[in-house]
């Protein structure tokens, strides 16, 4: 068998992305019920996944009362040209 003579170097951050993805198919897995996992497993899984994959939050955007942001966008745009 031909083995890699070009293997690939991944960095810390590849890493670590590679790991939490692997614990998200887990507890993909295991939240269809193909795979039996611990309350602390899947607690711990939790915790290594927030530390590698920031939790989404909601963002809302403002514009001021003069200029609302649907307005700004479209001056930027005119002037550009």
């Amino acid at each position: 068998m031909a083995t890699r003579t070009n293997k690939p170097l991944h960095d810390d951050k590849t890493k670590r992305l590679i790991r939490a993805s692997q614990l998200l198919n887990r507890l993909t897995e295991h939240a269809k019920g193909e795979v039996e996992m611990t309350a602390s497993q899947v607690q711990a899984a939790r915790i290594v996944i927030g530390k590698v994959i920031p939790d989404l939050k909601a963002v809302e955007h403002r514009g001021s009362e003069d200029a609302p942001p649907i307005q700004m966008v479209q001056r930027i745009v005119v002037r550009a040209k």
